[in-house]
């Protein structure tokens, strides 16, 4: 290999192996196609046209991935020169081959270099996607006009529309890859590029889009805009693939820049791009800096019931090994079975074959006897939210377990400082406040407790990225993060059914602002015994004076749960929900006996209102210290409870809302 003249960027260099320039990129930690990485793709592509000791390009990448995106900090500002899909367009012009040798991960912009290069080569395991949809736009330097081109109209319509992935093995099948290298990457993709010196080269732009059913794409294209909820970039991702079909090449990539440039400046994209960097912030604990986890293998769970279950179930899918403990032999045949169901429906659906299933199974120690637990690195409960039951199963659980063995609360709303009081060795007790089902909801409060030590808390962390989860560190208060804001919500849509709303108005306001379900329909779901048994419990403590809405209270005591009795806010004659007179009545009657008018609310008015007190109790979590960011509430909202990620969660949408 011998040194060519350096380039001007500092974020590529490229070497002559004989008589093909490797041009490398080096942007640490994924390679993102920023200004000096386009700025040096080019001037490689520009100075090889010029030198005659050159025969072709290799296009490849430093480190651990291939180009796995664009620079998401360009967005929303000017556009920097030279853009991507003027590289691209050079690339794709180049006289001499190009072959792009992948790895790792090529996702978006590093896609779009790839498919203008003339062959592409990757190494086994690699991942190819179009993501640009999460975050609020469509690809902008022309996959929606190439990739069609090699892979066909239906799985380009389901990689850029749906965000879909694709191995290594299945671009190989599908012409989005040349080969798979089967021994040293760069030194096939040398080979290979040697190998298209004076031959017709073949450019993706010139190549006619394969036939296809028309009727399946549109049905694919009609699909995706309703699974989109309202998000609009999928459905124009979409729509512009398929103009490759009808559109000149040029056309269709004028099309789709156009469409590029007014998403990336709508406001949908700049609530993504908050949620992206939010995540991106949450990951940053400055207790835990430099705090290395320690080792979990063995992985206890308390309790088998709807919760216990789906932890046990994400604990094994992340690798864990698992201890299952419950109180008697019938209640661990129940968990056993809830547990088998899960994966069943896995089975049933084509996700998981009988004997992954069985293997999974077999990684379960399956016990009535808390002892079995002696061995645990970590032992979560998820047993009855009682403050005696937990004390008592943690002061049983301590006489067990090692004395580095974390134990960790799945608590939704009890103080865990009460429910470790006396613990021995208290650095090891920590919150981890998993949603239901634990196995499907992304979103984890980890709850650093008084006694928490550094170490408990940096490897719970790694614990609940290794379960796929995203955890949020909070502290001690009732409901913690999301349940204490949660409370605060349904408290003021309470408040406004006693001063004219009804449940569907609410319901339909949020729906018009973009959640899937208003929160009445919701609560139908979830069932309204859970809420009126913690209403109950608390009544004794109940501040008189508190302004206090009794009409839930009034639904339960007419049996009414929701969902599962056929009544609840909504009626579900034959499981269709409906808008129930008796509901109305009974709001109307609250309002009387209150002495308070009624009246009507506009569904602006019922959104500013919800979204106000959500960020006046976050504004209180900030000032108390149970977060770090505003950012964090944002994505507990997000990640846990149903809030569209195109909204950027409430504390983002209060900001944008609220008067400058």
């Amino acid at each position: 290999m011998t040194a060519l003249p350096p380039l001007a960027s500092p974020l590529v260099r490229w070497d002559l192996a004989d008589d093909v320039a490797l041009v490398t990129i080096d942007n640490p930690p994924v390679n993102a196609a920023a200004r000096d990485v386009r700025a040096g793709l080019a001037e490689a592509v520009s100075r090889a046209a010029a030198d005659p000791r050159i025969v072709a390009l290799v296009i490849t990448a430093a480190g651990r991935t291939f180009v796995a995106g664009a620079d998401i900090r360009e967005f929303g500002r000017p556009p920097l020169e030279p853009w991507l899909p003027d590289v691209c367009a050079a690339i794709e012009a180049s006289a001499k081959p190009v072959v792009a040798a992948l790895h790792g991960t090529v996702l978006g912009g590093g896609c779009e270099l790839a498919l203008a290069a003339h062959a592409r080569i990757a190494a086994p395991g690699t991942r190819f996607a179009q993501p640009e949809i999460d975050l609020g736009i469509i690809p902008g330097a022309g996959a929606t006009q190439r990739l069609p081109r090699l892979v066909g109209m239906i799985a380009a319509i389901e990689m850029i529309g749906a965000g879909r992935r694709l191995a290594a093995d299945e671009a190989l099948r599908l012409g989005l890859v040349d080969a798979v290298a089967a021994g040293d990457l760069v030194t096939a993709a040398i080979t290979h590029a040697r190998g298209l010196v004076g031959r017709p080269l073949r450019r993706t732009r010139d190549l006619a889009v394969p036939p296809f059913d028309r009727a399946a794409a549109e049905a694919a294209v009609v699909a995706i805009d309703r699974r989109a909820r309202r998000q609009v970039s999928p459905g124009e991702a979409a729509r512009a693939t398929l103009a490759a079909a009808d559109l000149p090449f040029d056309e269709g990539l004028a099309r789709e820049r156009a469409t590029f440039l007014r998403l990336v400046a709508s406001d949908q994209a700049a609530a993504l791009r908050h949620v992206f960097f939010a995540e991106r912030e949450a990951a940053r604990i400055d207790r835990i800096a430099g705090v290395i986890p320690a080792p979990v293998g063995r992985f206890g769970v308390v309790g088998a019931g709807t919760m216990g279950a789906g932890i046990v179930v994400a604990a094994v899918d992340a690798g864990f090994d698992v201890t299952v403990v419950e109180m008697n032999d019938d209640a661990l045949t129940v968990g056993r079975e809830r547990i088998d169901g899960i994966w069943s429906r896995a089975v049933a659906s084509g996700r998981l074959t009988e004997a992954a299933k069985a293997a999974k199974l077999a990684k379960i120690r399956f016990t009535a006897d808390l002892a079995g637990l002696a061995d645990a690195d970590l032992v979560v409960e998820a047993v009855y939210d009682d403050l005696a039951v937990k004390r008592d199963l943690f002061a049983r659980l301590a006489a067990i377990v090692r004395a580095d063995c974390i134990l960790a609360t799945n608590t939704s709303y009890l103080d865990p400082n009460a429910i470790g009081e006396g613990l021995p060795h208290p650095d090891r007790l920590v919150g981890l406040h998993f949603f239901s089902p634990a196995n499907l909801m992304r979103l984890t409060e980890v709850v650093d407790t008084a006694t928490t030590s550094p170490r408990t808390l940096s490897t719970t962390v790694a614990v609940a990225k290794k379960l796929g989860k995203l955890p949020i560190v909070t502290g001690v208060c009732e409901g913690f993060v999301g349940n204490r804001i949660w409370a605060v919500f349904r408290r003021e849509c309470e408040f406004m059914l006693e001063e004219g709303a009804l449940p569907h108005e609410i319901d339909a306001a949020l729906e018009g602002l973009g959640l899937p379900m208003g929160p009445f329909a919701v609560f139908d779901l979830s069932g309204l015994d859970i809420a009126w048994s913690l209403r109950k419990r608390k009544a004794a403590t109940r501040d008189p004076n508190e302004r206090y809405v009794t009409i839930a209270d009034r639904l339960c005591e007419a049996g009414r749960f929701g969902r599962k009795t056929g009544a609840g806010w909504y009626a579900y004659a034959d499981g269709v929900k409906r808008i129930d007179p008796y509901v109305t009545r009974l709001c109307e009657a609250e309002s009387a006996t209150k002495g308070l008018n009624r009246r009507g609310f506009t569904p602006d008015e019922i959104v500013d209102r919800l979204i106000g007190v959500m960020a006046a109790e976050g504004e209180k979590i900030l000032a108390e210290g149970i977060v770090a960011r505003a950012s964090d509430i944002d994505l507990v909202f997000v990640t846990g409870y149903g809030w569209p990620r195109w909204l950027g969660g409430p504390m983002y949408r209060a900001a944008q809302r609220r008067p400058v």
